[in-house]
């Protein structure tokens, strides 16, 4: 079955940096699109980065672009988020994400989601 796991959230100072992680497995990762999305408390959960299965083709919410950098390892079956100069706004619960066709139509998988924390 379709399993998402993110690690390497944490505990940050605004300006810091983390990088997180989600190890993809159950489909074929090389042929999916991946995002990133976060949710704060009391907010909508929002887009925050995508990446193609190739590579070449990003997009960031215009929030993170220049601090954030979304990458992936198709051998590992694992995508990245880079996040640098992190502020408090940027605290959220971070989730992995990928859609796939089935036969009922398109399902999103979401991984459990890992905490950032920014501290001012």
């Amino acid at each position: 079955q379709v399993q998402l796991v993110e690690s390497g959230g944490g505990s940050v100072q605004s300006g810091g940096s983390l990088r997180l992680s989600c190890a993809a497995s159950g489909f074929t990762f090389s042929a999916k699109v991946m995002n990133w999305y976060r949710q704060a408390p009391g907010k909508e959960r929002e887009k925050v980065a995508s990446i193609s299965s190739g590579s070449d083709t990003l997009w960031y919410v215009d929030s993170v672009k220049g601090r954030f950098t979304i990458s992936r390892d198709n051998p590992k079956n694992t995508v990245y988020l880079q996040m640098n100069s992190l502020n408090p706004e940027d605290a959220a619960i971070y989730y992995c994400n990928t859609q796939i066709w089935e036969w009922s139509g398109p399902h999103d998988y979401w991984g459990q989601g890992t905490q950032v924390t920014v501290s001012s």
